[in-house]
């Protein structure tokens, strides 16, 4: 009679034995780097999502900022251009004053380490 079962390729113990040490150690540091228990918690995380979201928003408004600045030191604004740009972005500035009160959040929740690059804020 002709064993229709399909069989697995064979792995030599050896081999077997060292992928599962090295997953159940992979495991294991990973499970020491996060908290015992995971904070379901609403509200915290309605506050996780609104300091991710404000600190690309302040990071964004950073950048546009820097670039505003260059164009009027290169003299390629207008002058209304020049006073529409600041009145947005002061407009935007305490916008986002209003949400991190909002939020509970500081200038400092809002910062990101960007490791060797530094801190932007």
């Amino acid at each position: 009679m002709h064993d229709a079962t399909p069989k697995s390729p064979a792995i030599a113990p050896s081999a077997a034995a060292v992928s599962d040490t090295d997953t159940a150690a992979a495991l294991s540091a990973l499970a020491r780097g996060l908290p015992d228990r995971i904070n379901a918690d609403p509200e915290r995380a309605e506050q996780g999502l609104a300091r991710l979201v404000l600190t690309i928003v302040e990071l964004l408004r950073n950048v546009l900022e820097h670039q505003a600045v260059r164009r009027m030191d290169a003299g390629t604004l207008s002058e209304p251009e020049v006073e529409r740009l600041g009145l947005a972005l002061m407009k935007l500035s305490h916008r986002m004053d209003e949400l991190k009160a909002t939020f509970g959040l500081s200038d400092d929740d809002l910062k990101i380490d960007l490791g060797p690059l530094g801190q932007v804020r």
